[in-house]
Order: C-alpha cells, then sequence, then structure tokens
C-alpha cells in the first residue's frame, strides 16, 4: 500500500505553527509497514487543496490528511475532497444531532456555521471525535482511501489511534535497529561497512547526529520472526567491523550510558568547556542526574584555566575542552588516570563540532563504553 500525507492550513506555510502531525503519522504508517512516499502541505485554498488531493489520488492508495475541517468558511478540506471525487457533500442528520448535543452538554446553541461539520459525501463514513467539534472523514472508493482529520494533535491522534489504525492493515510489518557510534566518521563508517549499505534486505543507512554518527538498520516482510533475524544477522556483520566505535543503541542517550558507567565507581564527572561552549555539557547533562557534578563555559579559556574553574564542582572526574585556533587538547582526569587528547582542525568554527565529538569519544573510550 502507497501513503502519502497531505497538511492542510495556511498557517503552516506562514511558519506559524509547526506541523508535527505529519511527523506522527509517518511514523505510525512505518509501524504498520505501511510505505509513506509522499507529504504534501498545501494552504486553505479550494483550487490548490483539490488539485492536492487529486495528485495524491493519482499516486498512493491511501491519503491521509490532516487539518481545514473546522466550521469558517476557509476551512475548506471538505469541500476539497468532495470536489477531487466529485462527489456532492450533504448534510448528516445524525451528525448534526451529535454536534448539537455536543454543544447542548456546554450550554450554549450550536451557531450555524457548524452545520459544515456535519457534512459528508456518499463514500465517506463519519471518524467521531469526542474531543472537538470537527469529526472526520473515512473516504473509500475505487481502491482508494482518505482519511481526513482535525489538524488539532490531540484531537488527531485520538482519532487515529482509536478509529483509524485499527482498520489498517498491510499483511507486513517494518522493523528497524539503530546503532549510535563514535570516534568514526560518516564516510568512513561507508567505506568499512562496503557492501552492507547496498543491501536491500535489511537496509542499511547512516545519518550524522550530535552524538556521533547512526546506522540505523531496516526490513520489511510478513513474518516478524524472520524480519528479527535478518536485522540481527545484518548487526552482528556491521559490529564484526564497527563494534569497537558503537556506544549505544536505539532510545539509548550518552546521558544513560554514561551514567551507568560512572555510578559503579562512585564517580561524579563535570565538564569544563570553551571551544565548544557547552555542546559536550548539553550531549551528557541530565537533570535527574546524581553522577554529573556541573558544568563550566569560559570562552578563549586554556586547560588549565578549565580545570581551576572546574575544582569548584568537586567531582572526582573532569572533561576539559580548551580553546584553540587550529587544535583543542582535550583532557579527561579521572581518580585513575587522566588522558590527552589533541584534536587539530582548519577553524574554530569548524572544529567546534569536530572536537565536541572527540571529546564525547574520550569519555567513551576511557570508561569503557558501548561494544555490546
Amino acid at each position: 500500500m502507497r501513503a502519502e500525507v497531505v497538511s492542510v492550513g495556511t498557517e503552516l506555510l506562514l511558519g506559524q505553527i509547526v506541523d508535527t502531525n505529519s511527523a506522527y503519522l509517518a511514523g505510525r504508517l512505518a509501524q504498520l509497514g505501511i510505505d509513506c512516499l509522499h507529504m504534501s502541505t498545501v494552504g486553505d485554498n479550494l483550487g490548490r487543496a483539490t488539485d492536492a488531493f487529486v495528485r495524491a489520488l493519482s499516486r498512493s492508495e491511501l491519503i491521509v490528511s490532516t487539518g481545514g475541517l473546522g466550521p469558517t468558511e476557509d476551512d475548506l478540506t471538505r469541500e476539497a475532497i468532495a470536489a477531487a471525487l466529485k462527489e456532492a457533500p450533504e448534510v448528516d442528520r445524525d451528525l448534526e444531532r451529535e454536534l448539537r448535543a455536543w454543544f447542548a452538554g456546554r450550554g450554549v446553541a450550536m451557531p450555524g456555521r457548524n452545520t459544515k461539520q456535519a457534512w459528508l459525501i456518499h463514500s465517506a463514513r463519519p471518524l467521531h471525535n469526542p474531543l472537538g467539534t470537527a469529526p472526520g472523514w473515512d473516504v473509500a472508493r475505487a481502491g482508494w482511501r482518505i482519511v481526513a482529520m482535525p489538524g488539532v494533535p490531540r484531537e488527531m491522534t485520538r482519532m487515529w489511534e482509536a478509529e483509524v489504525e485499527p482498520t489498517l492493515g498491510s499483511g507486513a510489518v517494518l522493523r528497524s535497529r539503530t546503532l549510535k557510534l563514535l570516534g568514526i566518521g560518516e564516510s568512513g563508517i561507508e567505506e568499512a561497512l562496503d557492501e552492507l549499505v547496498r543491501s536491500t534486505a535489511p537496509t542499511v543507512a547512516t545519518y550524522a547526529k550530535s552524538d556521533g554518527v547512526h546506522v540505523r538498520i531496516t526490513d520489511k516482510g510478513a513474518d516478524p520472526e524472520a524480519v528479527a533475524e535478518r536485522i540481527a544477522a545484518m548487526e552482528a556483520a556491521i559490529r564484526a567491523r564497527l563494534g569497537e566505535h558503537v556506544w549505544g543503541v536505539d532510545g539509548e542517550s550518552l546521558s544513560r550510558v554514561v551514567g551507568a558507567a560512572l555510578r559503579p565507581r562512585g564517580w561524579r564527572l563535570a565538564t569544563a568547556e570553551s571551544l565548544t561552549r557547552g555542546d559536550v555539557a548539553v550531549a551528557l547533562a541530565d537533570a535527574t542526574s546524581d553522577w554529573y557534578a556541573g558544568s563550566v563555559v569560559l570562552p578563549g579559556a586554556d586547560r588549565v584555566a578549565l580545570l581551576a574553574a572546574s575544582d569548584a564542582f568537586g567531582a572526582d572526574a573532569v572533561l576539559a575542552v580548551p580553546d584553540g585556533q587550529t587544535e583543542s587538547a582535550l583532557l579527561l582526569r579521572t581518580p585513575a588516570d587522566q588522558t590527552e587528547l589533541v584534536v587539530r582542525y582548519a577553524s574554530p568554527a569548524e572544529g567546534r563540532r569536530r572536537v565536541a565529538l572527540s571529546a564525547l569519544d574520550l569519555v567513551r573510550r576511557v570508561l569503557g563504553l558501548g561494544t555490546r
């Protein structure tokens, strides 16, 4: 099944609202094993919205839309779907009664303009919305399905999970496993993995992130056990080549794995940064951390100044990231030892991310994180 998401609302195009609905729906479709191949955003204009649905119907079997189901004149999703399918909307008396009861339950009469929220076309059934006044539409015709839901996230998510998702079944499952690496760049990873990144079942993709590089393994199939076995086999092959760089998997955070390494030792860590301006602290910090003593940021400071400033925290271990025009001499001092690492770069701007990742990798290597 090919799916796409259509977001309706001029406020999205103006940047007044961030479209979190599309990201949510893409993730839910992926979990169902349904391929979401397109996303589009269109404003509150009947002609352009109609064109968006016509285009979607030409290439997808499932179209999921959010927004434009309100009672005002610029809420045009119903009209656009009806026009795209060449059907005329009419007031559904049962829906109208439900809407009037909704308003009566709040001690007010239903405004006349809300009547359009009781519209249906012949191919549509209503999707009930106990959290608001905008019922959705579930349209099925000639091998197509259009699901139109409100743009308010809490109304949309409830409608999707309670009314729509249980009716979808592609016969396939989609599963992913993400390995998180430090101490090697994205191009170095691809070179080491070689033919593995060209695999199609499962697929292997690399992504540069703030906490290193992620390698995502993804597979889809009708047999969940077979999918899991293929992913596990690919993970084993990747670890055989890059296991020394792996510090975590899936939802694990550096903060959590560093804390897991420090707590058995009874150590508390402080960070003192100059060039990286707090980037390392952001990666490691956790409001609930009992192992993180604190951080200090001193622009233009050398290692001596940073270590002196960090003394105020009374930490057992200190990570110092000094400034520098072309190199930064990092130092991780622990009760057991101290380890230095010099990182060179072309300019401070170019070096900031490289040094931050090198500092995190220094912590990883000294504390022995990852590789499982």
